[in-house]
């Protein structure tokens, strides 16, 4: 697989529903071993099981989306254990799983795989010209 957009993400996006600028957008680390991503039909953060769910991040700050391009800090996720995490996922944060709508799903990119050691995780969003991602 390779880093992409869900497809109820970027419906949402054309729908105004996802506001990238304003809305509470987090990143879940994620274990692929109990999650295999389906970008077509996976809609909400519940579709990624719980236990392939090894930490959640805080609001991404300084976000930016400049010529169709989105961006924000680096994020960092606080003391986390677990297995392996192999990829990433954004969504819109509404404080519940079943409508936290999915944004797009990250499994290339420096540093991942990472298995936890109780210790913080920063992810490092690209530098390029994409940044985390691009409409």
């Amino acid at each position: 697989m390779t880093n992409a957009l869900y497809d109820k993400g970027r419906q949402r996006f054309l729908q105004a529903d996802i506001d990238w600028l304003v809305d509470d957008i987090k990143a879940v680390l994620i274990d692929t071993g109990a999650y295999t991503v389906n970008l077509a039909t996976h809609e909400f953060l519940s579709d990624i099981p719980l236990g392939a769910r090894i930490s959640t991040s805080s609001n991404l700050a300084s976000k930016t989306s400049t010529n169709g391009v989105a961006d924000a800090d680096d994020v960092v996720f606080s003391l986390v254990t677990g297995v392996n995490c192999e990829a990433i996922a954004l969504y819109k944060d509404t404080g519940v799983a079943g409508t936290s709508a999915l944004i797009c799903y990250i499994d290339t990119a420096t540093g991942l795989p990472v298995l936890p050691n109780g210790g913080n995780i920063t992810v490092v969003f690209d530098s390029g010209a994409n940044k985390i991602f691009k409409l």
